[in-house]
């Protein structure tokens, strides 16, 4: 199966129930992925552009079920029952932070396997899903104090090290290239 396109997404989102506020969050981290996605692209490296906008239009849709930290095995779920690509069933299982080890799975409750993201496309949405507070932006600064704030050290170790090789694939700190297309 192909990936869905945009308006598949948006319908997939509305009829599992996701809330008009998810609908609006995942609006947001498409924008966002995109425009990471579209510089690492025009900097010569291979993107699966189509990929990385259904993977963030669809990355929530296990809000459906609950917001809590199962809701990307949840909707990870969900997407493998409705047939969708084993690509876009990753990215929505691997896109909470900057990824959870398997230890932090077990401490979470969660099926116990790494859901650290691996490919590019992963760690983008991933991304993209950090840098969004609801439906707006938030810097690195912003997101590391919650997660230090949280005792979270680690994944605030995971959180850098991924926006700094995004950056790096970027050209530019990502915070600076989201601020500069006006967000």
């Amino acid at each position: 199966m192909d990936h869905p396109d945009p308006e598949e997404c948006r319908g997939i989102m509305q009829r599992a129930g996701c809330r008009d506020a998810v609908i609006s969050h995942v609006e947001t981290v498409r924008v966002f992925a995109m425009v990471m996605a579209k510089r690492i692209a025009e900097r010569g490296l291979a993107v699966d552009m189509t990929l990385v906008e259904a993977g963030a239009l669809l990355h929530d849709i296990g809000r459906a079920m609950t917001h809590g930290i199962k809701h990307a095995v949840e909707g990870a779920a969900m997407a493998r029952a409705l047939g969708l690509p084993d690509a876009l069933v990753s990215i929505i299982e691997k896109h909470i932070g900057a990824g959870l080890t398997a230890s932090d799975a077990k401490a979470l409750g969660l099926p116990v396997k790494d859901y650290m993201p691996e490919t590019l496309e992963e760690k983008i949405v991933a991304h993209a899903d950090n840098l969004t507070a609801g439906h707006s932006r938030q810097t690195l600064r912003e997101l590391v104090g919650g997660f230090e704030k949280k005792g979270l050290f680690d994944s605030a170790k995971r959180v850098v090290s991924l926006h700094g090789e995004l950056s790096e694939l970027c050209g530019e700190d990502v915070d600076e290239l989201l601020y500069n297309a006006g967000f």
